[in-house]
């Protein structure tokens, strides 16, 4: 649906104020005759109707625009300021321009002379006061409400989280296919097979420790890749090809298992082969980790993680307000995931 011009509130606002302001106006303007003579009381009106809502609109588009340019909180004073500033300049040109309208109407004596004009001017700016005040509630309301239901989501994000984490900790999937694998590297190879197992147990221990913290550090996350990476080789073989970072500094932290969300939808939505591999990679740059993978697109994805960048997003919103980015052409995708110096929150 389109958003109307005005909130309902200020739809409210401008009802309550037109009849005083018409009355105001119009009595200045027109004297006794507009309340007992139908005539006057008609064109007065309808004159006082159109420069409201010239004078409405103008004045809105100004004060949304000053509002877009500051926008946030420790702004609010230069936005005031500003407002009152510009507001207060189209005012008094608004002045002279509605008096001017009155005097060329027919059937209504109105000069346009000074002593007509500065008495609007000064009117015109108590409505300023007034206007850009209400008007600033109004935005102060909406972005109370905004961050409401932006808080209720990001709630809603976290407990999806929390659940998908649970089911996470023993992904049916993901055991199905390691103990098939596991199943024919007993018959082929042992010492593969308990090394497949060990692996297998590490994989399993941290992810039930993940599920009791909201970071871990970027050192224990690829070392956890490490692990998986050697599992996944087992499986796919020339076919998956994953390149890791080999210096990661110590102080910077991550939510767990954020890679292997990354690594697993890249499986996902990729076909591969021993002669056309799944090349992914990791880098880390400027306090960020960019994973990148080359495109090799399914035609129908099989599904083999839960949640993918929305679960990415619910991980990051309590502790970091900086964003996930998302870079795509014709040949490769890449993400790249914000890294935290914990356990301090890194805005953005």
């Amino acid at each position: 649906m389109k958003p109307q011009f005005f909130s309902k509130y200020e739809w409210w606002y401008h009802l309550a104020m037109m009849p005083v302001l018409f009355a105001v106006g119009n009595y200045y303007f027109i004297g006794p005759s507009y309340f007992t003579d139908l005539n006057s009381f008609l064109i007065g009106t309808l004159i006082v109707s159109i420069l409201y809502w010239i004078s409405i609109i103008t004045l809105t588009i100004i004060v949304r625009w000053v509002i877009a340019r500051y926008p946030h909180f420790d702004q609010t004073v230069r936005r005031l300021s500003v407002m009152l500033l510009i507001v207060g300049s189209v005012t008094m040109t608004l002045a002279v321009f509605d008096v001017w309208i009155y005097s060329i109407m027919p059937g209504i004596q109105v000069a346009f002379a000074w002593e007509n004009i500065w008495p609007i001017m000064i009117l015109g700016g108590f409505f300023d006061v007034f206007l850009v005040a209400m008007l600033g509630l109004f935005y102060s309301l909406e972005q109370w409400k905004k961050n409401q239901a932006e808080s209720e989501k990001l709630e809603r994000l976290a407990l999806q989280h929390q659940f998908d984490s649970l089911k996470g900790q023993v992904n049916p999937h993901f055991l199905f296919n390691s103990l098939n694998t596991l199943s024919s590297l007993i018959g082929e190879d042992q010492d593969k097979a308990e090394n497949f197992v060990e692996d297998l147990a590490k994989i399993y221990r941290y992810t039930l420790q993940a599920a009791k913290t909201e970071l871990v550090t970027l050192q224990a996350e690829i070392g956890f890749m490490r692990t998986y990476h050697r599992l996944l080789s087992v499986r796919y073989g020339e076919s998956l090809q994953l390149q890791l970072p080999e210096n990661v500094p110590a102080e910077l932290h991550i939510p767990p298992l954020s890679l292997q969300i990354l690594i697993d939808n890249s499986i996902k939505y990729n076909i591969m082969s021993a002669l056309k591999p799944l090349k992914i990679s990791i880098h880390i740059s400027h306090h960020r980790i960019s994973i990148q993978n080359n495109i090799q697109a399914k035609i129908r994805p099989m599904g083999t993680s839960q949640g993918g960048l929305t679960e990415l997003k619910a991980k990051y919103a309590p502790v970091s307000d900086r964003q996930i980015s998302i870079e795509q052409d014709v040949n490769h995708y890449a993400v790249s995931l914000p890294l935290l110096t914990a356990p301090y929150r890194v805005n953005a």
